[in-house]
């Protein structure tokens, strides 16, 4: 039997599915983009183990060209990039342990229609999605609660999202009432309702919002170059940030004839291992959670 989503073969009374050109097409697209977006990561690794001569003839593509590893070894033998790298884990590990502390004592009572104010909660809320104080006047706030240069300037500004909490609200929502009768008939109040009953249920969606916030906050440099100047207290990207700006300006620098020697010693292959070495343990962490990706978005549109 042949339909135009799909043919079916019948081979020895088993049905035996044959892909239909538009199932083809879709595969070779969904290959292509896949393409575009991990063949300029490939190439990042390649220049990150080619040697400095072989980058400059332009010779690496997506294959290492004179293979070395001296670009690993200069980062690993840096304390102050292994400081930053542990810097970083601690303030994301922080960061996202209190936004999503804040995000479900915000989610779980604007679910509940016997909250006074609601509405207005709710209006506030998305208020801020939309509108902000802008970059002066937050960083005027920050200076005066006396967070610039701590390591509180990159974790209390932004602690929660309007977005990731209308997540997690709408697959609080979702849940059945009648759970919550019951527990209220058996003596439980609101903290054990929450705990026991809505905070196992929504393992998939904790687990989704948790790498949002881990992920927004392994990236994020802007913070920091507003509020850090203490070089001890610089996260990883934000160096990644100043390696990358300040090979930028050595090139312009050569190409004014005005570069010395010790600035053109700043290798393009430095500056790959270096990205490289900003983006591996979020990549190690993501597959854990990949699976929890689908049902932990999608969930909580079953029920506004």
């Amino acid at each position: 039997m042949t339909t135009k989503a799909q043919s079916v073969e019948i081979i020895n009374g088993k049905r035996k599915s044959i892909w239909t050109g538009y199932q083809i097409v879709l595969v070779i697209i969904v290959l292509f983009a896949s393409a575009l977006c991990l063949l300029p990561f490939i190439n990042v690794i390649a220049v990150s183990f080619s040697s400095k001569s072989a980058i400059l003839r332009g010779d690496v593509g997506f294959w290492p060209v004179e293979f070395t590893s001296m670009a690993y070894e200069a980062i690993f033998n840096d304390k102050s990039m292994m400081h930053s790298l542990w810097y970083t884990v601690l303030i994301t590990v922080l960061y996202t342990a209190l936004a999503m502390v804040l995000t479900i004592l915000m989610a779980y009572p604007l679910t509940k229609k016997r909250l006074k104010g609601r509405k207005l909660f709710n209006l506030l809320a998305l208020f801020t999605m939309y509108f902000s104080g802008g970059t002066i006047p937050i960083y005027l706030n920050i200076k005066e609660l006396g967070m610039l240069n701590t390591m509180w300037s990159l974790i209390i500004p932004g602690a929660l999202s309007t977005y990731n909490m209308i997540i997690m609200k709408s697959f609080f929502a979702s849940l059945p009432d009648s759970l919550e009768e019951a527990a209220t008939i058996d003596g439980a109040n609101d903290f054990q309702i929450l705990t026991q009953i809505y905070l196992p249920l929504s393992l998939a969606s904790i687990a989704t919002l948790t790498l949002f916030y881990a992920v927004g906050k392994w990236n994020s440099f802007q913070d920091a170059l507003y509020y850090i100047t203490d070089r001890n207290l610089q996260p990883l990207q934000l160096k990644l940030y100043n390696l990358i700006k300040g090979a930028q300006s050595v090139d312009v620098t050569m190409m004014e004839g005005g570069a010395s020697t010790v600035a053109t010693n700043i290798s393009e292959s430095i500056e790959s291992a270096t990205i490289i070495f900003a983006t591996l343990p979020i990549l190690v962490v993501y597959p854990f959670v990949q699976r929890y990706f689908v049902s932990g978005v999608t969930i909580g549109a079953i029920k506004g």
